[in-house]
């Protein structure tokens, strides 16, 4: 299981209200005001309906408390763990009317980031033998890129810049912009601060050769080179800058993308094009 500490409630709190007061829309629950009694308690479970790795099992809690603070919430695994079809994820206790209004809110992010640690654990599963890690992008749902690269720390990968103020991170257009790579390395060279780091994506040999020359920059990412000039590309960084690789990641490949000895694989894929687990709730 892979151990990740939690988020602070308060940072997360701001997102599930959003979505539950999206789904109350302007009447709240009018079909659980009709027809349940509001002091009926239950006991209720989240099962999963296939396999994966679980994540999304603290936001699932704070949405069930922001709609009834007098629920108990007991998750039955943990953030990282991995779970089986038929495994009940989590429990809860109290009003019915109180887990059916939050129900649909808790299950959409669980099951959204239970699928993104799923996919994540998959790719990291292709790294094995070797020391290349597996990272996410800036390919994340707007709003809830937090979460989501939770997940994938949730999967076992590890976490690209979160923002566009994380890192200096050239790429093609902004090359194109400043008039070349060396250009380009030059002038962020002289704004950086000393704590900020510079990434350049190259995707020829002949870049890499004039990054190398220029100077200036900490990470190189390989942007669709093929097998062969990734394996070229790291004999002659040799250890002079992290390597990563991007761009036509896919699971099939990622295993001979780690033989080329890259330190980092980047897949926009794991958040993305994960496909949401199936979660279900029932009393």
């Amino acid at each position: 299981m892979t151990h990740v500490p939690a988020l602070p409630d308060l940072v997360l709190e701001p997102m599930i209200r959003a979505a539950l007061i999206e789904d109350m829309g302007q009447y709240g629950d009018v079909t659980t005001a009709a027809v349940v009694d509001p002091e009926t308690t239950y006991d209720a479970a989240i099962n999963a309906r296939g396999d994966g790795f679980v994540s999304g099992m603290q936001v699932a809690t704070i949405a069930f408390r922001l709609v009834d603070p007098n629920l108990t919430v007991t998750p039955t695994v943990r953030d990282g763990q991995a779970c089986k079809a038929g495994q009940t994820l989590m429990r809860i206790q109290g009003s019915a009317a109180s887990i059916l209004s939050a129900e649909r809110v808790a299950l959409n992010f669980a099951g959204r980031l239970c699928g993104i640690a799923t996919k994540t654990a998959q790719f990291v599963a292709q790294t094995k033998g070797s020391d290349t890690r597996i990272t996410c992008t800036r390919k994340t749902t707007p709003g809830l890129r937090i979460v989501e690269k939770q997940a994938v720390l949730h999967g076992g990968g590890f976490n690209h810049r979160f923002s566009l103020s994380d890192a200096i991170m050239i790429k093609d257009n902004h090359i194109a912009a400043a008039g070349g790579v060396a250009e380009v390395l030059k002038a962020a060279r002289a704004r950086a601060s000393h704590m900020l780091r510079i990434e350049i994506e190259v995707d020829t040999l002949e870049q890499l050769d004039i990054v190398l020359a220029t100077g200036g920059a900490d990470v190189v990412l390989l942007d669709n080179m093929s097998t062969d000039d990734m394996r070229q590309a790291v004999e002659t960084v040799s250890g002079r800058l992290v390597v990563e690789a991007s761009g036509n990641m896919t699971l099939d490949r990622i295993a001979e993308v780690c033989a080329t000895g890259v330190d980092y694989i980047s897949s926009g894929a794991l958040t993305h094009s994960a496909k949401t687990l199936d979660l279900g709730m029932d009393f």
